[in-house]
């Protein structure tokens, strides 16, 4: 074995010993978002233990969706592991520390998972999924050419019976069908200024394009508040923007 590959096995062996035996998820229910107009546009929130895809032509706005997505349903005590390729590292880099902190995340709750290539991040990520004691699992691919309906029907199963939620990050145009309760399409947006002229809250165009439960699309302008670790209401002075463009195509 080489180095990746013996230190993928050994992150197995630790997730196994964690692993304790788990019962069916259904019935866990739902996590909520914090932003009153959303969670009800969304009959209470997203699938606990659900399989959610996030898609976006900007790598940041994509990244920060799924952390803040994971940070709302993992329980404060578990870690949240973020698996990604060797070559989405090099191109788009690893996890900052400051970073996470300056959107209300603690760094030492995430561990970081580099795998060689996409069948072995897929392979983690479903061996990670199905661990109880994970709060949440972020996987970024990067194209995700082999995440299909089948492997995404693994990961699904693997976190209706562990209750653990995943995110997934894919590449605009990636989108195939999927097992996924729900998929997104994000974007930045202008933040207000704070007092001071300090930076505003990470701001975002969010848009539904679709949802296992028969939820219509919508899209939503809406902020980031970092000290609660929520998202709540766009400011009324952004308000006036341009259209959200046409994803539809996306949601295929």
């Amino acid at each position: 074995m080489n180095s990746k590959s013996d230190s993928l096995a050994r992150l197995k062996r630790r997730i196994d010993a964690l692993a304790r035996p788990v019962r069916s998820s259904a019935g866990a229910g739902l996590f909520a978002l914090g932003h009153e107009g959303l969670d009800a546009r969304l009959g209470g929130g997203l699938a606990r233990g659900g399989l959610h895809e996030v898609l976006g032509s900007e790598p940041v706005a994509a990244s920060g969706l799924a952390l803040m997505f994971a940070l709302r349903a993992a329980p404060p005590d578990k870690p949240i592991l973020w698996v990604l390729t060797d070559r989405e590292a090099c191109q788009a880099g690893r996890l900052y520390g400051p970073g996470l902190a300056e959107l209300g995340a603690d760094p030492d709750r995430f561990v970081l998972v580099c795998a060689p290539d996409e069948v072995a991040a897929l392979k983690a990520g479903a061996d990670i999924i199905g661990c109880a004691e994970i709060g949440a699992a972020i996987l970024d691919a990067g194209p995700a050419k082999k995440l299909d309906l089948t492997a995404s029907r693994r990961l699904a199963l693997a976190g209706q019976a562990s209750g653990v939620t995943s995110i997934v990050i894919r590449a605009p145009g990636t989108a195939i069908a999927s097992a996924a309760s729900t998929r997104w399409a994000v974007s930045s947006a202008p933040s207000m200024p704070l007092p001071g002229d300090a930076p505003g809250r990470t701001a975002f165009r969010l848009e539904l394009l679709r949802h296992r439960g028969g939820i219509p699309p919508f899209d939503m302008l809406l902020e980031w508040n970092h000290g609660q670790q929520s998202f709540s209401p766009y400011p009324p002075l952004l308000r006036d923007l341009p259209a959200a463009p046409e994803r539809r195509q996306m949601a295929a």
